[in-house]
């Protein structure tokens, strides 16, 4: 049986975004697949990285032991599905604070020469769901960080076989038609998977 751990990072529960929370688990338990559902603001993670932690952050393997549980539940997974806001151009700061504190050197990435290779190349699919209230161009000016660390520096430190990233842009704008047919294509590509 394959297993996803999904992060979800949405604070509230009426939001667009719960709706494709829900439509990524439900897709993928329909599947037969086992979901490790992760909702980061419901667990309570606290997304500092403290001073010892920075401290101990090249010290293998004590650097884990504050985030252990959940570096465990990476190590577990064979696929990883993002679903988040995109909020200024970036990560939710709990989402960003999860990369910080358990994407660590011995989990995500070991240092060969000072060079980082995969570590995490059990993930075989890598996917995100991601909402932005700006249009693809403007997202672009900026140079669409999110998207720029999905298929570059976690695929990096994944190497999947299949990599998605499905976005929703201009989603203030976004009317009932256009927000259905984003649920629709992330089902779809959940199925696929």
């Amino acid at each position: 049986m394959m297993r996803a751990l999904v992060l979800y990072a949405h604070p509230c529960a009426e939001s667009f975004n719960a709706a494709v929370h829900k439509t990524v688990v439900d897709t993928l338990a329909g599947r037969g697949w086992q979901v490790d559902d992760c909702d980061l603001n419901q667990e309570g993670f606290q997304p500092v990285l403290s001073e010892a932690e920075r401290r101990g952050y090249h010290k293998e393997p004590a650097n884990i032991e504050p985030v252990r549980s959940y570096v465990e539940r990476l190590r577990a997974a064979q696929a990883l599905v993002l679903v988040f806001p995109v909020w200024n151009f970036g990560y939710p700061a709990i989402l960003k604070g999860f990369f910080d504190r358990v994407f660590l050197p011995g989990v995500s990435f070991r240092l060969v020469d000072g060079r980082v290779k995969p570590n995490l190349t059990h993930i075989r699919k890598l996917a995100a769901c991601t909402t932005y209230g700006g249009n693809r161009l403007r997202a672009l000016l900026v140079g669409d960080p999110p998207r720029r660390v999905v298929t570059r520096a976690l695929w990096h430190v994944c190497r999947p076989d299949k990599t998605r990233y499905l976005a929703l842009y201009d989603m203030n704008r976004a009317g009932a038609a256009r927000r259905a047919a984003h649920l629709a294509r992330v089902r779809r590509e959940m199925e696929a998977l």
